[in-house]
């Protein structure tokens, strides 16, 4: 069976957003389906944004690829003969993360191409926390440029996403063009596991909280989706470790006033998607922290090869932690990944929004870059 196709149509004063299966050529059959009146305003955020047309980027289409094992939602904004960027996202975040870069990426020729991750808003979510290993996301990514099919792209990543993109161009550097990774640089293989680093911070730290199945669903479960979305949206290097007996989720504030670079509308969107997904998809990536270190043992010593830019907020608590802002800076960070920039500029970790025209000439000049390298190589 074909996959469902997306896009909208300007017709009669207003944008109408169809779904269509099946053979262009054969008999049409049209599906209506009525709404009754009064949504909510939740729903027609979600409604109204999630077709965002930006002047001369031209509609988000979304689409499902089964892939892998699972179904991916992709949405994608550009022509589709330019060049692709692949977008992937953090955590807990979506596709929607993107929606600035996109926009930006698509005015100027670019195709961006950002999915749902694994066990995030529309893609599927297996419930094995095994199903989230390192090799089974970026095979998704693999399996994905496969069913394209696109032999080599550009990939920018951020947080869980930066991760992701940091082993794929470790496994597979030759479907990537040059990469551009936010908020959480490339590090050398350490001799303990994750968790075994992580014990010095005690159990109040976020990522040990997380590692137990259903203890930070738990926690998580006596907020509404909206605040606990809001309370790591805000997240402070302060924040990272709850005092003990006090789970994160608990310990973290929550912004009485709308996020500075999120509306209460976006909000919304998230909040809609994480109510029907839940968070046990995401949190089960940090289950298999210590799984990833084992399966990484054969890429100990392994280099980055691919042109990459790293970018990150000066206060972004993942650079203010564990010496990571020291080693980005040091000639450490570029003995292992070469062919590499830095660029420190003035935000938090959710960087690509809050900061999103910085980061938008940041990727863009980037990309530019390395095309003309190519050209002329």
């Amino acid at each position: 069976m074909e996959e469902v196709r997306h896009w909208n149509a300007a017709v009669n004063g207003i944008s109408v957003h169809v779904a269509e299966q099946g053979s262009v050529d054969g008999p049409a059959v049209f599906l209506i389906h009525l709404e009754s009146p009064g949504l909510s305003r939740v729903k027609q955020a979600k409604q109204s944004r999630a077709s965002m047309a930006t002047g001369g980027a031209g509609e988000v289409r979304h689409w499902n690829a089964d892939v892998n094992g699972v179904s991916l939602h992709v949405a994608e904004q550009g022509p589709a003969d330019g060049p692709a960027v692949l977008l992937l996202h953090g955590f807990p975040e979506l596709w929607l993360s993107w929606r600035h870069q996109m926009a930006a990426l698509a005015v100027r020729g670019f195709r961006a191409i950002a999915p749902d991750l694994r066990g995030y808003g529309d893609s599927s979510a297996p419930a094995d926390p095994a199903a989230y290993s390192i090799f089974h996301i970026v095979g998704d990514i693999v399996a994905l440029l496969d069913h394209l099919p696109l032999p080599k792209v550009f990939v920018v990543g951020h947080d869980v996403g930066a991760q992701v993109a940091w082993h794929l161009c470790l496994f597979r550097p030759d479907r990537v063009r040059a990469l551009v990774a936010l908020g959480v640089p490339f590090f050398p293989r350490f001799p303990l596991s994750t968790t075994e680093v992580f014990a010095a911070r005690g159990d109040g730290f976020y990522i040990t909280q997380f590692q137990e199945p259903g203890r930070a669903e738990k926690a998580f479960a006596r907020h509404d989706v909206a605040t606990v979305l809001k309370k790591f949206y805000s997240i402070e290097f302060d924040d990272l470790t709850a005092p003990p007996g006090v789970e994160i989720i608990d310990f973290l504030e929550a912004p009485s006033s709308p996020l500075p670079w999120m509306t209460d509308e976006e909000l919304g969107q998230y909040a809609v998607k994480f109510q029907k997904s839940g968070f046990t998809g995401p949190l089960n990536y940090y289950r298999m922290m210590d799984t990833n270190w084992r399966l990484t043992a054969p890429w100990n010593g392994a280099k980055i090869t691919v042109p990459t830019k790293f970018i990150a907020g000066d206060k972004d608590m993942g650079v203010q932690s564990f010496g990571t802002g020291q080693y980005v800076e040091s000639g450490a960070f570029k003995s292992i990944v070469p062919d590499l920039e830095v660029s420190i500029i003035d935000g938090h970790h959710y960087i690509q929004q809050e900061q999103a025209d910085k980061v938008n000439c940041e990727i863009i000049s980037y990309l530019d870059n390395v095309t003309s390298k190519e050209a002329s190589a």
